[in-house]
């Protein structure tokens, strides 16, 4: 079977940018009344999570600087649920591989896995949130509001959910994740209200990317404003997602995944393959065949959760995953479907060529293939030639996209991997 020749090509993606995140987080402080909030010797909790957030040292440096200045006392906790195999240890390398240690942001990091029950709600289930943050005299919620992998809602990924299960630790998240849909449609946003009822939340720190993983907008908000202000975040920070510009793919072809590229190893925003989410739900993402995944990124630490939403895989992924740290994650998820392993070939070149024998009797020649880096990075990719074909065909794609080079082959090297 041969394969078909690729061309590369750009997408023309619109991405307001801050140019000076900051400044504009400092005047948000101020503008959120943080001043009011701490008094000479508080200790105030900062939340860092396991994503890899842009600029995120910075922001938590800046968030430590500004607390100080107050006279406050500030320190982070990992507020991660079940990530980093669920133990201190694991959730201090976690941070640490994200750039973010004691070091780097001015504050000592404590690290524990205890968690107290704050209350519980109308359906029994008990809310935890970490001893250490419960503890102090104010707590700072940080993270990115993005649209979730897992389920779409009214409240998906942001400062909600960070209170819920990051700050839940393993145990709380466990709890979320059990009731699925229930859990992600109703119990997160209704445990954050309690938290925030329970705990000394003091202010959210709410961050919108772009499609080139850049800073869009920052938002700090009052404990008040964070129920009422995060859906309309939510809303444009999905309107800032990169999309696959197609509507039907033979094979997609993923040159790596991983946890520090999305929660579930590749964004199902834009693979499409969702596996909890309100019936009836429609999305805008492409239909795939096939997708095949040929590597697993060093960021992961081997945490290949969302290797079941591949069709085909490399014995060089398969050989970097850390069995314990996977497990943990799905089953904490309670979605062990997405730690299950593909049949997974030598190297990429058999990969690529067995995803293709598994969409049925097509002409290999015309096949409809797209490569890209990975789910986050969506700027450049690779297409065959009858998508190129396509492109041309179609005004509104042509419009979108740049041609860049020549169609060529697929170029493996001795050991039948890509060359990037």
């Amino acid at each position: 079977m041969s394969l078909p020749k690729m061309v590369k090509i750009r997408q023309k993606i619109c991405a307001p940018k801050i140019d000076d995140p900051t400044s504009i987080l400092r005047e948000e402080m101020r503008k959120a009344g943080l001043g009011e909030k701490i008094k000479p010797g508080s200790r105030i909790a900062i939340t860092a999570g396991s994503r890899g957030i842009a600029h995120i040292c910075e922001i938590l440096a800046t968030i430590v600087d500004e607390v100080k200045k107050l006279g406050g006392k500030p320190f982070l906790v990992p507020a991660m649920g079940s990530h980093g195999g669920a133990t201190p240890e694991g959730q201090i390398a976690v941070l640490k591989s994200l750039g973010v240690t004691s070091e780097s942001i001015g504050a000592p990091i404590y690290a524990s896995m205890e968690v107290e029950e704050v209350g519980r709600l109308d359906n029994g289930a008990p809310v935890y949130v970490d001893r250490i943050a419960l503890k102090s005299d104010g707590i700072i919620v940080v993270n990115r509001v993005k649209p979730h992998t897992d389920f779409k809602g009214r409240i998906e990924s942001g400062l909600m959910k960070m209170m819920a299960i990051g700050l839940g630790k393993q145990k709380g998240a466990e709890t979320i994740h059990k009731y699925q849909m229930e859990g992600y449609l109703k119990l997160i946003p209704e445990a954050a209200k309690l938290i925030m009822r329970k705990a000394p939340i003091i202010m959210g720190i709410a961050i919108l990317e772009n499609a080139y993983h850049e800073i869009a907008k920052i938002r700090a908000l009052k404990p008040e404003e964070i129920e009422g202000e995060e859906p309309r975040l939510l809303e444009e920070a999905k309107s800032l997602v990169a999309k696959i510009p197609f509507n039907e793919i033979d094979v997609l072809i993923v040159e790596e995944m991983g946890k520090n590229i999305s929660g579930v190893g590749m964004d199902t925003n834009v693979i499409g393959r969702f596996w909890a989410i309100p019936e009836g739900y429609k999305t805008d993402t492409p239909k795939i065949r096939r997708i095949v995944v040929l590597d697993l990124s060093e960021e992961s630490h081997g945490n290949a959760v969302g290797i079941g939403l591949a069709d085909i895989t490399t014995k060089r992924l398969v050989s970097k995953i850390d069995f314990e740290a996977t497990f943990m994650n799905c089953l904490t998820g309670t979605w062990p479907e997405l730690g299950k392993i593909p049949p997974f070939l030598p190297n990429d070149r058999d990969a690529i060529m067995m995803a293709l024998h598994c969409c049925g009797p097509i002409d290999p020649s015309r096949a409809r293939i797209v490569r890209i880096k990975n789910t986050l990075e969506l700027e450049h990719m690779w297409i065959s030639e009858s998508m190129l074909e396509a492109v041309k065909r179609d005004r509104d794609l042509s419009e979108r996209i740049e041609i860049l080079g020549e169609l060529e082959e697929m170029r493996f090297d001795i050991l039948g991997n890509l060359i990037r």
